[in-house]
This record gives C-alpha cells, sequence and structure tokens, in this order.
C-alpha cells in the first residue's frame, strides 16, 4: 500500500467512525428530550440523552468548565497526533492493528466535534440489568474502546512493528 492509500484508508475509516457517530448524536438530540429515554431492548438497552462534561467514567467531571475544556481539547490534540504517528509507522500487513488506531482517531475527533460544539460530550447507550447501569456512551467512544483492544491485542499477542 503506497502512502497515498494509506492516509485514504485512515481517513476513510475514522470519517465513516465520525458520520456514524455525529449522526446518531444528532438524532437523539433532536428526538429524545435531555435525561429521557426510549427502550430498545427492554431490561437491557436503552437510547438516553445525556450530556458529559467530564471524560470517560466522568472522569474531572467536578473541575471547572474552562479547566476541563482545555484539557481534553488538549489531550485528544495529542492524543490524535500520536495515533497519527503510529498509524504511519505501521507496516500495510498489519491491516488489524491499522484499522484499531484509525477506530481510535475517527472516535476521538467524533468527541472533540462535542466539545468544540458544545463544550461536553453527548451520551445515549445505556445498557443495564435490572438497577445495574454501565455509563452511558457513544458511538465515538464504542470505536476508541474497541481500537484500543486490537491494540492491546498486538501488544499482548502478536509481534508489534518495529
Amino acid at each position: 500500500m503506497n502512502i497515498k492509500n494509506k492516509y485514504v484508508f485512515l481517513i476513510g475509516i475514522a470519517a465513516i467512525v465520525v458520520i456514524l457517530d455525529q449522526a446518531v448524536k444528532l438524532l437523539v438530540v433532536d428526538k429524545v428530550p435531555v435525561y429521557g429515554s426510549i427502550a430498545v431492548i427492554p431490561g437491557f438497552f436503552d437510547l438516553t440523552h445525556i450530556y458529559n462534561t467530564g471524560g470517560a467514567f466522568g472522569f474531572l467531571a467536578g473541575k471547572s468548565s474552562l479547566f476541563r475544556h482545555m484539557f481534553f481539547l488538549t489531550a485528544s490534540v495529542i492524543a490524535m497526533g500520536m495515533i497519527v504517528y503510529l498509524y504511519l509507522k505501521t507496516p500495510r500487513d498489519y491491516l488489524f492493528l491499522r484499522s484499531g488506531l484509525t477506530m481510535i482517531l475517527g472516535g476521538a475527533v467524533g468527541n472533540v466535534i462535542d466539545r468544540i460544539r458544545l463544550g461536553k460530550v453527548v451520551d445515549y447507550i445505556d445498557l443495564y440489568i435490572n438497577d445495574l447501569h454501565w455509563p452511558a456512551f457513544n458511538v465515538a467512544d464504542s470505536a476508541i474502546t474497541l481500537g484500543i483492544l486490537i491494540f492491546v491485542y498486538h501488544l499482548l499477542f502478536k509481534k508489534m512493528p518495529e
């Protein structure tokens, strides 16, 4: 794969994640009232319209709005730069690893769009059993998580590229 195709793959997969994430967020914001829910699979999965001012699991949610905004934007830009660097250094025969890196990038971009536009992230996937709820998340978070799992898999079970 030449360098042009590498960029096309990177941008293509990341764009799919961003478009899917932002489309569902717009739909939820438009159709579900804030703090409202729509049961998708009763007793297990609801679409719930909430905002996360912090990071994963509410990280830094208690800090000032300006601090959170600057911290998450700065951390996201640094992380996205590192992901692009790792992606470009990953040999073409590591397609699974490169796919994981593109998912992380797309998810990061999806959440950064929310932080720039709203100052917080729209979350809407609510998984639960009875009263036990996993913290709400979104497609971008799912892509980041899946990408990280692929990266960790390569670290633990596959030879990482030099």
